[in-house]
């Protein structure tokens, strides 16, 4: 019993130090939402103009909420859905790091299915932050 708690605890940290933006690491702000107290499925707002990124997170950074699916929408049409089997995002933990497709397109749209945990009456509302990773350029030789 005691081997299965150690394991999930190492998991749950290699996810976390994995998925944690670091200075310098080229990670933007894209936008952030508050969610409602249930199931719903809600688009971001993205803000600022940067959207050439590479890859996306999502960080809680107020309450307690479990992200079913990520649906995105590129600048060239394409559309991916993620599913990131992250379980429940409490204040301060993100999920993994998700790739994007293509490699000049810009994120145009975000939607979020989610599950808010708690209640009005006992918790805040969850708040998440989308990060994305900024695209690194090409260097062509010549």
């Amino acid at each position: 019993m005691e081997k299965k708690v150690v394991f999930i605890i190492a998991i749950i940290i290699a996810f976390a130090v994995q998925s944690m933006a670091q200075p310098g690491d080229d990670w933007i702000k894209l936008g952030e939402k508050n969610v409602a107290f249930k199931a719903d499925k809600d688009k971001v707002t993205l803000t600022g103009k940067e959207r050439n990124v590479s890859k996306i997170k999502i960080t809680c950074v107020q309450g307690a909420v479990k992200i079913k699916k990520i649906h995105v929408k590129m600048s060239d049409g394409e559309k991916k859905e993620i599913d990131p089997a992250a379980g429940v995002l409490n204040k301060g933990m993100s999920t993994m790091n998700f790739d994007l497709p293509g490699k000049d397109n810009k994120l145009t749209d975000l939607e979020l299915e989610y599950d808010s945990m708690g209640t009005i009456v006992t918790n805040k509302r969850a708040k998440v932050e989308i990060w994305g990773k900024k695209r690194k350029e090409d260097k062509k030789k010549d």
